[in-house]
């Protein structure tokens, strides 16, 4: 990040990179809370661009008491306020489960839309497998793409409750810690992400992701190419603003779904 001045007493951070901004927003609050200073920023846990303004600080009437600025540098503490986490180039696998397109009733018509998804941050598919509704055979398949080198794997298909839904149970029996199974997130309330020894983490989406325009998986993957850690905590607050308006003209991430954590 890097500083600019464009007026007096106006201080802007301007990305030098493609990453995940995240923002101590508690410690943001303290400081607005002082008064006379302000500091305004990008939502905190979405992505930005190379060029983009972060943030924008200024002294609200012009000139303050030292004293004022001292408590400032107190209540913000030793840690940066902003983080700029790069994106890192990742190798995923894709699994596709279901018996409907395993034995080729059905076209499949969710891996195009992951695919896209992924290159937007340059990621690199390096295998795709598509299994039958068989935990076992999406447990080995896992194992294996991990095994290969995959940073990620993402599985399609079986997520909901149906008798013949395995997707869930394949990842558990992985070993992986499961993180969550479930966010408050519409589209994308029945999610599951988990999280190998390694750190490498295991998607499960549900049948949303394929046709909707932006769900969970669009404010989860940033966190994922930036090796930041999803956790319990954090998916629980997407609740407030978690809910997508699917509006006709889509123009995430400039609007209020999922920011509202």
């Amino acid at each position: 990040m890097r500083a600019t001045a464009p007026k007096e007493g106006k201080i802007e951070l301007i990305a030098e990179m493609d990453g995940l901004l995240l923002v101590d927003i508690e410690r943001m609050r303290a400081v607005n809370s002082l008064g006379e200073m302000m500091i305004a920023t990008r939502s905190s846990g979405f992505p930005v661009k190379k060029g983009d303004k972060l943030c924008g600080t200024r002294i609200v009437p012009l000139v303050i008491d030292k004293h004022k600025m001292e408590q400032a540098v107190i209540v913000a503490g030793d840690k940066p306020l902003l983080q700029l986490l790069p994106f890192q180039k990742k190798r995923y696998g894709l699994i596709t489960t279901g018996n409907e397109v395993f034995y080729g009733r059905i076209k499949d018509n969710f891996s195009p839309v992951i695919i896209d998804k992924m290159q937007e941050y340059n990621c690199e598919m390096m295998e795709h497998q598509i299994l039958n509704d068989d935990h076992q055979k999406i447990t080995e398949a896992i194992h294996d793409m991990l095994d290969a080198g995959a940073d990620m794997v993402i599985c399609t298909g079986g997520m909901s409750v149906d008798p013949d839904d395995k997707t869930p149970l394949a990842i558990k029996d992985t070993g992986a810690e499961i993180v969550s199974y479930g966010a408050p997130v519409l589209p994308g309330a029945m999610f599951l992400i988990a999280y190998t020894k390694e750190g490498k983490p295991i998607c499960g989406l549900p049948g949303c992701v394929m046709y909707a325009k932006r769900t969970i998986f669009d404010l989860i993957l940033p966190f994922m190419v930036a090796d930041e850690p999803v956790t319990a905590e954090w998916l629980a607050g997407l609740g407030n603003g978690g809910l997508c308006l699917n509006c006709e003209e889509c123009h995430y991430p400039n609007c209020m779904f999922g920011k509202g954590v």
